[in-house]
């Protein structure tokens, strides 16, 4: 399908009511994200044509959920204006955290086994950084420059500069699905901080052990056990991790990490029991969700899975980055704090470090607030997804494909022996590759699997043919 770039709109994250009919449950969707203020007054929502797209339903039916809203006064329609949520108070105010409104996405970048660089790399962790929107981000950078307050180049709120608090409350809100308010937002310079922050915050809570998945990324193991944190690993399959088991951790384990959109590296999508039973078990222990979103706006098969910290803010810490987004090197990052736990964590990150970078803060906020960041991502989904797709025809039968619905890499399994068949032929090829087995935890109990972990959004557009090339060439 071919696509003008002028359909794309905002992206909204919307689950429509089930049993309702498509239409009836479509109305009721957005009546509801109006009705809670999680769609703020004034917000634009996409036209009839990119929402019907995202859904993968009729224009029509879209169309006549929006006519039906309008008549009933959640929604108007202005000719050059588009459709957008009806000026008028909020009925009910959020649950939890405080406000109502919902948020996005997170990620660190993979630590390397020491060795030279190599011509192509597949290895994951990283975005296409030949994509980043250099024109975009410069007329936002002076847009933000000239609009700065004296006061944003002095030292400020240790939570963040409000303009991008506010900007990321909204986006986040239609985007993502959380539930949070500007004042319950946490800037950091990247995911790996904000971790560290939470670390802390735990062990002056007097917790020493928390429950991670059994394949992840070791700094984020380190940055946990340098705060004095003990890890133990959740099995992982193809319903995400296995967050039954955290019922019978026992009293020692006082928090959990999840990727639960995009289980980091296998791609599997944490299912509604088992996230279910992580919320289950937090509430019943007092025990703290870490959710990584980092994957979360790439998502190319349906809509995307809405963050768990919708499912209840006061239990789950929600952190999000434009790492994957936009660029690792802007050290850009949020955390969505329960309203009980802001104070120890700001007691944490005060003394040392009070904020990210005030200009770019500023410029992120007006990128978001001026639709630049919407149109930035629907892009890039459009250049990975063509990736991906050509990956997967090029692998044809070698190998079998998973983790494909969303993310920047796809896993390979092999058969018995093509491991170490496939990374002896790619140091022939000059290709950075990673296992699977290289994420895995060192008390982990699982199955054994050869397979491949294939950074598909990592080498640059020019780079990207050659790349595959190598890749298939290494194949067995």
């Amino acid at each position: 399908m071919t696509e003008s770039w002028a359909t794309f709109g905002a992206d909204l994250h919307l689950e429509p009511v089930p049993g309702r009919g498509v239409r009836a449950g479509l109305a009721e969707a957005l009546r509801e994200a109006a009705r809670s203020g999680r769609l703020a007054p004034g917000t634009r929502l996409p036209s009839s044509r990119s929402l019907a797209v995202d859904l993968g339903i009729a224009r029509n039916t879209v169309a006549e959920a929006y006519a039906e809203l309008v008549a009933e006064g959640w929604l108007t329609a202005r000719r050059g204006s588009g459709t957008r949520v009806a000026e008028r108070a909020r009925i009910g105010a959020g649950a939890g955290t405080g406000a109502g409104v919902r948020r996005p996405a997170a990620a660190v970048p993979v630590r390397r086994p020491v060795r030279a660089q190599t011509s192509y790399s597949l290895k994951p962790g990283s975005p296409d950084l030949g994509g980043f929107p250099r024109a975009a981000w410069l007329t936002a950078a002076r847009r933000a420059l000239t609009r700065a307050p004296n006061e944003a180049f002095g030292y400020a709120d240790p939570r963040g500069r409000v303009e991008l608090r506010e900007a990321l409350a909204g986006y986040l809100a239609r985007a993502r699905g959380v539930y949070a308010d500007p004042e319950h937002i946490v800037l950091c310079a990247g995911f790996g901080q904000g971790l560290l922050l939470l670390a802390r915050t735990l062990r002056a809570r007097r917790i020493r052990e928390i429950a991670v998945e059994g394949y992840g990324l070791d700094v984020h193991r380190d940055l946990l056990a340098g705060a004095g944190l003990r890890t133990r690993p959740l099995v992982v399959d193809g319903e995400g991790a296995r967050t039954t088991g955290l019922a019978g951790a026992g009293p020692g384990v006082g928090a959990v990490l999840l990727t639960p959109a995009h289980q980091f590296p296998t791609g599997a999508a944490l299912t509604p029991g088992r996230r279910a039973a992580a919320v289950d078990w937090a509430r019943s222990t007092g025990g703290l969700i870490l959710e990584d979103d980092y994957d979360g706006e790439f998502r190319y098969d349906r809509q995307p899975v809405g963050a768990l910290q919708g499912l209840d803010p006061d239990r789950v810490v929600y952190l999000g980055t434009a790492s994957k987004s936009l660029a690792p090197g802007l050290r850009m990052g949020w955390m969505v704090v329960p309203g009980p736990l802001m104070d120890e964590v700001l007691a944490v990150k005060g003394p040392a470090d009070w904020n990210s970078g005030a200009l770019d803060q500023l410029t992120l906020a007006e990128f978001i607030r001026a639709g630049a960041y919407d149109r930035h991502v629907r892009e890039m989904r459009l250049r990975y997804r063509r990736r991906r797709d050509e990956l997967v025809a090029a692998v044809g039968e070698r190998a079998v494909v998973s983790g494909i619905a969303a993310g920047l890499h796809a896993v390979l399994d092999l058969p018995a022996g093509g491991e170490r068949a496939a990374l002896r032929a790619a140091a022939w090829q000059d290709l950075g590759l990673l296992p699977l087995s290289f994420f895995r935890h060192p008390d982990a109990v699982m199955p054994s699997r050869e397979a491949l972990v294939v950074g598909f959004g990592t080498p640059t557009q020019s780079a990207w043919a050659p790349t595959l090339a190598a890749l298939i060439a290494a194949l067995p």
